[in-house]
């Protein structure tokens, strides 16, 4: 619901879409490999990124869903454009868990998967992975783990707080400049606007970034960097999904048929 929502308000695009078949039933769920529904997982992330080697973009946007959406197109653009790309990560989240970690919700694994760590069936699946020194994760405040801001600087992402992106956009595209990158993928979680201004994800996470900060943020990275890729991901329009939960069995609106 929340992808359909996007595209309807989004503005027009010359491009094609692509819509990638999500299982709806309760086939292949069961957790395996530390995975949830890894079986499903797999299948979906293969036809993702058949569907963008038919099409051969150069650039994409993706509407989620959860935050595993960026996973095919992200990898798709790092094998396309090699070290001439970095990735922004804008999430309230790390999502740097693997098979081993506790929560085994395969959205939360993403940054791992990229930058080539956690499980190796998934990444052989994938056209190409990029160095944690490539990503960025910005706005992220709530690490879910204790263990991994350790994790994070073994691995060498660079992280920016909320708190360090409040008045200045500089110390991310100061970063930008030092990756030597002339192109940019950026995931945005709308999870990292602070839920005390508005709730767009599916937890009411506080202390993020507020709208004007987060629409800065990427029209300073889209001004100083070739922006190829834009995820939005994990947007949940509670009032739509409730109004749909009380229209359902209206009359004339294709319901079941009374008996005449």
């Amino acid at each position: 619901m929340g992808t359909r929502v996007l595209a309807a308000v989004l503005p027009e695009h010359d491009g094609p879409t692509a819509v990638v078949p999500v299982e709806m039933g309760d086939r292949g769920l069961g957790q395996r490999d530390g995975i949830e529904a890894k079986t499903i997982v797999l299948e979906q992330l293969r036809d993702a990124l058949a569907l963008l080697a038919e099409y051969d973009p150069d650039r994409v946007t993706t509407l989620g869903g959860e935050c595993s959406v960026s996973m095919a197109p992200f990898s798709y653009l790092i094998d396309k454009y090699g070290d001439d790309l970095a990735i922004v990560w804008i999430d309230s989240h790390p999502d740097m868990g693997t098979g081993e970690s506790d929560y085994p919700g395969y959205h939360a694994m993403v940054v791992s998967g990229l930058t080539g760590h956690g499980d190796q069936e998934l990444l052989d699946i994938l056209p190409a992975t990029i160095t944690p020194d490539r990503v960025a994760l910005l706005g992220m405040h709530d690490w879910t783990d204790p263990t991994l801001p350790a994790v994070a600087e073994q691995w060498g992402l660079t992280v920016f707080g909320p708190d360090a992106l409040r008045t200045s956009s500089a110390p991310v595209l100061d970063w930008l400049v030092a990756t030597g990158a002339s192109k940019v993928a950026v995931h945005f979680d709308v999870d990292t606007i602070d839920a005390d201004e508005i709730q767009l994800g599916l937890g009411a996470d506080v202390g993020g970034l507020t709208s004007t900060e987060a629409r800065r943020l990427v029209a300073d990275i889209d001004q100083s960097v070739d922006v190829v890729a834009l995820t939005i991901a994990e947007f949940i329009p509670r009032q739509v999904i409730h109004l749909q939960q009380i229209l359902d069995g209206f009359p004339l609106l294709g319901g079941t048929n009374k008996p005449s």
